[in-house]
């Protein structure tokens, strides 16, 4: 198929490209290199170096006529989103307004990547999609306006837009200055030799899931109808576990150094995949461990 990644120089969208343009497909690569980078882009896939928010965008979509259009174009730093609200709303709320605009220009679907834990807040057992959502930073708010966009446009104009809520993604190309990579950080830090660090006491838990097996959810998506689905391992991981998986990747025996937690960080977020499991076909195939020595290798 012909397809557009917004995104698609940065860390999961590039990883959706290769994996389009593994099959033959014919994909075009929407970025303005801010945090994406022009390596990421692979041979083959065309390059348009372009802010989702540019009304260009819609011209561009025109012209190329994408059978869909995956959206990863985002602002998706927490801490960037407290100290800039506007910049983040402007980002992740207009960006995804002018994708849906672009993609209806073409008479394209829309593959929207969302965020889990951020959306659903505290959780004591695996979040599922209709649990209440309750945003604790102005990023997962302005996510959960892209959703509800998402789910107007298709109630409005007929569509056929799919929302995906990930859960805390990591893997090769994930740019440890970022917020939500830390399993980035961790391999960073041993890599370099340089000290690790722990907010609280550790065993806060999140729910960490392999970028190759979020790309093969979102090539699920885009061959079935409307959907909202939680792309995660539904297993919670504390910090301190992890710590000492990336450690063992790492060969490394070092111990973190812990710090005051931070204000607003959650305890427990986790996600419950079954949705995806049923509707989708989809299926966790990489492990934590795995996962991680695929990682630390490709570092």
């Amino acid at each position: 198929m012909r397809a557009i990644v917004t995104g698609g120089a940065g860390f999961i969208g590039s990883h959706v490209a290769d994996a389009l343009l593994a099959r033959g497909d014919d994909v075009h690569v929407v970025d303005n290199l801010w945090s994406g980078r022009r390596e990421n882009v692979g041979a083959g896939a065309e390059l348009h170096e372009l802010d989702v928010r540019d009304e260009a965008l819609v011209e561009l979509t025109r012209d190329v006529e994408p059978e869909v259009v995956f959206h990863l174009a985002a602002q998706s730093d927490v801490g960037t989103s407290v100290e800039r609200p506007a910049f983040d709303a402007d980002v992740n709320v207009v960006g995804t307004v002018r994708t849906l605009e672009a993609a209806q220009a073409a008479g394209a679907r829309v593959l929207f990547s969302s965020t889990g834990g951020a959306i659903y807040g505290e959780c004591e057992r695996p979040a599922r999609e209709d649990d209440e959502r309750l945003p604790l930073s102005p990023y997962a708010a302005s996510k959960l306006a892209g959703e509800e966009f998402l789910a107007m446009w298709n109630r409005l104009h007929g569509t056929s837009h799919t929302t995906l809520r990930l859960g805390n993604v990591y893997g090769p190309r994930q740019l440890p200055k970022l917020e939500g990579g830390v399993v980035a950080i961790f391999l960073d830090r041993l890599r370099a030799g340089r000290e690790t660090e722990i907010f609280g006491d550790g065993e806060q838990t999140r729910d960490f899931v392999y970028v190759g097996d979020v790309v093969a959810a979102f090539l699920a998506a885009a061959e079935r109808p409307a959907g909202l689905y939680n792309v995660a391992s539904g297993t919670g991981t504390s910090v301190l576990e992890l710590h000492r998986l990336c450690t063992a990747a790492a060969g490394s025996e070092q111990e973190p150094r812990f710090s005051p937690a931070r204000p607003g960080d959650l305890i427990h977020s986790v996600l419950d995949p079954g949705r995806a499991e049923r509707e989708l076909g989809w299926r966790l195939e990489t492990t934590l461990p795995d996962g991680l020595a695929k990682t630390w290798a490709a570092t």
